[in-house]
C-alpha cells in the first residue's frame, strides 16, 4: 500500500484527478476517502505551487528548519527516495546543483526500488535495492570519498492492514539500513529514517542510541495527526568499519 501511494503521488504530478462521473467508477471507498482528503491537504497544495514531487517534501523541510541537518557541500544518501522530493529538498540545501557559487557543491544520490525521473543536480540508482550488499557497494563508488554525511530514509513496506506485521516489517527496514551505515555513513553523519510507532521502536532507538551521541523523536507536521507515523533522527555517528575516505 505504502508503495502504491508512492505511485499515485507520483502521478498526481502529471495529471488531473476527478472525483465524479466515469473517473469515480471502480474506486473502494477506502480510496475515494484518501483520495478526497489528498485533495483537500494543504500540504498537498503548497507541494504543486512550490514545484515539489510530493507532499512529503514538508517533512524533511521541517526536520531540516529544526534541526539543521543539511547544509551546503554534504553528501546525501536518500533511501526510498521515490518519486523524489526528499532528494529535490537535498539538492537545494547541500547545493548538490551549484545554484549559488559561493557555496561548497554537496552530493545527493537517491535510491528506490521505483523508478525516479531524472532530477537536476541528483544522481539516482532505480530500480535497486538499498539493502542488497551490490547496491552498496555502487553506493560507494558513486558517493564522493565513499562515504554519505547524511543518511535519509523515508522507507515503507507495502502496508498489509495488519498493523503489529506492518510495524515489524518497517523497523526491519530500518534495521537493514542501520546495518549498512558502518560501509557507507562517514563518522560524525547524521541518520534519519521513518518508523511507524509499536512495539519494536525501542530496540531500534537503542540501536540508535549505541551509535549516535544524539538521537530523538520527530513528528513534523506534515505528518498526518492520525498517522502513526514519527521519524528517528540521529546525529554525531560514532561507529564505523574500514578505511574512512574524506
Amino acid at each position: 500500500m505504502a508503495r502504491s501511494l508512492k505511485l499515485v503521488c507520483a502521478s498526481l504530478r502529471r495529471q488531473r484527478f476527478h472525483t465524479s462521473g466515469s473517473h469515480s467508477k471502480g474506486r473502494t471507498a477506502a480510496e475515494h476517502l484518501w483520495l478526497t482528503r489528498h485533495l483537500r491537504d494543504p500540504f498537498v497544495k503548497a507541494a504543486k505551487v512550490e514545484s515539489y514531487r510530493c507532499r512529503s517534501a514538508f517533512k524533511l523541510l521541517e526536520v531540516n528548519d529544526r534541526h539543521q541537518i543539511l547544509r551546503p557541500g554534504l553528501r546525501v544518501l536518500d533511501c526510498g527516495a521515490a518519486p523524489g522530493a526528499w532528494s529535490q529538498v537535498a539538492v537545494r540545501r547541500v547545493n548538490a546543483a551549484g545554484a549559488d557559487p559561493s557555496a561548497p557543491v554537496g552530493f545527493v544520490l537517491g535510491v528506490d526500488l521505483l523508478h525516479i525521473f531524472p532530477l537536476e543536480g541528483a544522481t539516482f540508482l532505480s530500480p535497486a535495492d538499498v539493502t542488497d550488499p551490490r547496491t552498496i557497494q555502487r553506493v560507494r563508488e558513486l558517493l564522493p570519498g565513499g562515504r554519505a554525511d547524511v543518511i535519509l530514509s523515508d522507507m515503507a513496506p507495502n502496508a498489509t492492514g495488519i498493523r503489529s506485521l506492518d510495524h515489524d516489517r518497517l523497523i526491519s527496514l530500518c534495521s537493514s539500513l542501520l546495518d549498512v551505515a558502518p560501509d557507507v555513513l562517514h563518522p560524525g553523519g547524521t541518520f534519519l529514517c521513518k518508523t511507524w510507532a509499536g512495539s519494536q521502536s525501542l530496540g531500534l532507538q537503542k540501536r540508535l542510541a549505541e551509535q549516535f551521541q544524539n538521537t530523538r523523536t520527530v513528528k513534523p507536521r506534515a505528518s498526518r495527526k492520525e498517522s502513526s507515523e514519527v521519524y528517528l533522527l540521529a546525529t554525531q555517528y560514532q561507529r564505523a568499519k574500514g578505511p574512512v575516505e574524506d
